[in-house]
């Protein structure tokens, strides 16, 4: 008899046998409010009748039309709806399955288009498992560890994390910048140096917003050098920031954006998005796949695209957001930092919410995140953790959330980070 394989861990005890909205079902009946969305990804919910309905349909017309082989209306429509959402002069898309071969795509696009070797990356980013992806990523090292050698030609340079550094914004940024134009003086030429890959908001690395100031230094040495900037908003795109895009917050600009996790509610599609005039400069071959834009994820990905117009899914998640952070400062005020730790950050954007949990010296408290996170799954309350060393709890509702909901999570947050701290 088979089973899966035993290092993938659930985050917790649920066997999920349905899903509606924000709450998932188990085989009791019994109802868990899903402060998860799949890592992000059912923004509109689960099974939200309209998608659920434009999926139905289409699984009865065409399943898999190889998009390399055959043209199909679901990707020409999505590709034509996407260009009211994407950043302008982004017209052009190649779609994939994963935000991993997304980042792969954008990655490759970079290299072939200028002809250069090397890519920078930003400490604590999380790009994806796959080899190339995983060499961008330094989110943990779980990632990355085991199977070297990597892929060459990654330079890593500091995200301005506040909290870590125990900087002010200004401080650490300016650190930021000036600790990259150090790395094009010492490591990577920018000569030699394709593109800038960065989150709007560390994802995995712990829900740490970027700032307006350091996407212009971004953007401002980019064009500089002609570099290309890469923005990764596979976690942050679709309304999860409240505004569409992550990036929208800072005034970036990138030359190549990537997208997946929001973009299908559920079904497995992503993309990359650069002008005409960029993706031409692709190599013939280059972009490809069984499976990318599927017929069936595309259909859904359109009807998320109404989903999150007609239902102001954006400004939902930005007030709801206001509400959610409104709670958990509350909650942190009770448990400041001390002898024995406590909660010693509370950030993030929108509906995308990180706690993080330390030592009584500032460290990383994984282990009291971990005990808070079970003690929230014992209330039905399901969560996650991120950070280097899991120390961060983290929230992300669906986007469909509204406030009686976002106050039922609260209060069991409450409850939980009562029973473990006191």
């Amino acid at each position: 008899m088979s089973a899966l394989s035993p290092v993938l861990k659930q985050a917790t005890p649920v066997l999920a046998e349905r899903g509606e909205g924000v709450h998932l079902y188990d085989e009791s009946g019994q109802a868990h409010l899903d402060f998860t969305a799949g890592i992000g990804v059912t923004s509109t919910g689960h099974c939200h009748p309209k998608v659920v309905a434009a999926a139905q349909e289409q699984v009865g017309k065409l399943i898999h039309g190889q998009y390399t082989t055959v043209m199909h209306k679901p990707l020409r429509t999505l590709s034509e709806r996407l260009g009211e959402v994407l950043p302008n002069g982004l017209d052009s898309l190649f779609f994939v399955n994963s935000g991993s071969e997304a980042v792969e795509a954008a990655m490759r696009l970079a290299k072939q288009a200028t002809g250069r070797p090397n890519i920078v990356a930003f400490q604590g980013g999380f790009h994806g498992r796959t080899l190339a992806a995983a060499s961008m990523t330094t989110s943990a090292t779980k990632f990355r560890s085991g199977y070297g050698p990597l892929m060459s030609g990654v330079a890593l340079a500091p995200f301005p994390n506040c909290f870590y550094y125990g900087w002010d914004e200004e401080t650490a940024t300016k650190f930021a910048l000036r600790e990259l134009d150090q790395l094009l003086a010492t490591v990577t030429t920018p000569a030699d140096t394709a593109a800038f890959i960065v989150e709007p908001v560390l994802g995995e690395g712990g829900y740490v917003p970027a700032n307006t100031a350091f996407l212009r230094g971004l953007r401002e040495r980019a064009d500089r050098h002609g570099i290309l900037l890469i923005i990764d908003e596979v976690q942050t795109g679709f309304g999860r920031t409240g505004k569409f895009w992550g990036h929208d917050h800072f005034d970036g600009k990138p030359d190549i954006i990537v997208t997946a996790k929001g973009l299908a509610s559920g079904f497995p599609l992503s993309a990359i998005a650069a002008s005409k005039e960029l993706m031409a400069r692709a190599w013939p071959g280059s972009q490809g796949g069984t499976y990318g834009g599927n017929a069936v994820a595309c259909a859904a990905a359109i009807a998320t695209l109404d989903v999150i117009q007609e239902e102001k899914l954006v400004e939902n998640s930005a007030e709801r957001g206001e509400q959610l952070f409104a709670g958990l400062r509350e909650v942190a005020e009770s448990y400041p930092v001390g002898g024995q730790g406590g909660i010693g950050d509370v950030r993030g954007l929108g509906l995308m919410a990180g706690i993080e949990f330390v030592t009584g010296d500032g460290s990383p408290d994984g282990a009291t995140a971990a005990r808070v996170h079970a003690a929230a799954s014992e209330r039905r309350l399901l969560l996650l953790t991120c950070g280097t060393q899991g120390q961060v709890v983290r929230m992300i509702p669906p986007l469909v959330v509204n406030g009686e909901e976002i106050d039922e999570g609260l209060r069991l947050w409450r409850e939980s980070v009562a029973a473990v701290l006191g």
